[in-house]
């Protein structure tokens, strides 16, 4: 069995999860760590809850595909030390 276009899947995962880390950075980047409170902040604080609820989103995303990268790459190796075992009790080495 081949298993290169499972391991193209993979690597897809992979960088989407890297691609999500770097879009966080770049959205963080904006964030405002102090809290604005006043009336007269309205503009800062909304644009505050904008950030947070765009961190949010990717974070989620962020959590779903890593757990879906690492699961795919532990079943995947799996699949091929259990293929190369195969052959090698084939083989009769």
């Amino acid at each position: 069995m081949n298993l290169i276009p499972f391991f193209v899947l993979w690597v897809l995962l992979a960088v989407s999860v890297v691609a999500l880390l770097v879009w966080r950075k770049l959205v963080a980047r904006n964030e405002d760590d102090s809290l604005h409170m006043l009336d007269a902040a309205s503009a800062q604080r909304s644009m505050q809850i904008a950030v947070a609820e765009k961190l949010e989103l990717i974070d989620k995303w962020g959590k779903i595909l890593t757990i879906a990268a690492v699961g795919y790459g532990l079943v995947l190796a799996g699949v091929y030390i259990y293929q190369v075992w195969v052959e090698y009790s084939r083989i009769g080495v």
